[in-house]
């Protein structure tokens, strides 16, 4: 029998994994669905969620919730969505959308067709967030404006791209379909390697020169204070499409390198008003 339309408003939405990204999506999407239900292994994050009235139910077991829901939302790191796809089909025998919102794609849309039929799978990927990660750093406007990406599959359905779109238009962020292995080679240059260049510049300065940070060291290094257990998982499932990015700005550091050493200020110059020119493209 054909399933109804998704209905935001009609729907119970249970979030796995109440930390930056879930909590803000649970303050973004309150009084928009009929109930919110919340997951996380850790206690105290459960008792702040219910205690603020970020999620009408919480617990730390999916299976105590998650035959409750039409729509659940897996918010964790990569390897952890991994681990939880798997374990999806102890936790419910009912129908149920499932979107995840990890910062590489190809795995786990890989994972999500393995999914039984019950399940009707879509990836996710919102480009936002903060270095500073857990639920007391959740904020109701994180999603606003930002690209979120979604990665269908093969098999879903018009109603769970339906359900993602409602709530990516819920949260003022803006949707866009990407295929999952370009999604990754994409996310590789403008997320993924940002954070291993802001890494190298903490690890190669100096901790004499503290005194001494403005606001350019600030904004260029500050990709550094994320978490290394979140970014550990991403750089992992997503290893290929790094090392590529990673060859890429080597060669670029070669040419400064080369043109300073050999004193050719004009080749210096050349290569500066190049990366000026670019980077202005990306901010139009």
């Amino acid at each position: 029998m054909q399933q109804p339309d998704f209905n935001l408003a009609e729907s119970k939405i249970a979030i796995i994994g109440l930390g930056l990204m879930g909590g803000s999506l649970a303050l973004g999407l309150r009084g928009k669905c009929a109930a919110l239900y919340g997951i996380d292994p850790h206690p105290p994050t459960l008792d702040l969620a219910l205690s603020q009235h970020i999620v009408d139910f919480a617990d730390s077991n999916p299976a105590s919730l998650l035959p409750e829901v039409d729509l659940v939302i897996l918010s964790a790191p990569v390897p952890a969505i991994l681990t939880l796809l798997e374990q999806l089909p102890s936790f419910t025998p009912n129908s149920c959308i499932v979107m995840d919102m990890g910062s590489t794609k190809k795995l786990i849309v890989e994972s999500m067709s393995r999914l039984p039929g019950n399940f009707d799978p879509i990836g996710g990927h919102p480009i936002c967030g903060k270095e500073k990660l857990s639920l007391a750093n959740a904020e109701r406007t994180l999603y606003y404006a930002a690209p979120f990406l979604l990665t269908p599959l093969a098999r879903t359905s018009q109603r769970a791209l339906s359900a993602a779109n409602q709530i990516i238009e819920s949260l003022g962020a803006k949707g866009k379909i990407l295929d999952a292995v370009e999604h990754d080679r994409i996310l590789a240059s403008t997320s993924h390697l940002p954070f291993l260049i802001s890494s190298a510049l903490a690890l190669a300065t100096s901790e004499d020169v503290t005194s001494f940070i403005g606001p350019g060291f600030k904004s260029t290094s500050r990709l550094a204070g994320t978490s290394s257990s979140m970014m550990l998982g991403v750089l992992q499932s997503n290893r290929e499409n790094v090392l590529n990015a990673l060859h890429g700005m080597q060669s670029q550091l070669t040419e400064i390198e080369s043109a300073l050493t050999l004193e050719d200020f004009s080749k210096l110059e050349s290569i500066l008003n190049e990366a000026q020119s670019k980077y202005q493209t990306f901010t139009q």
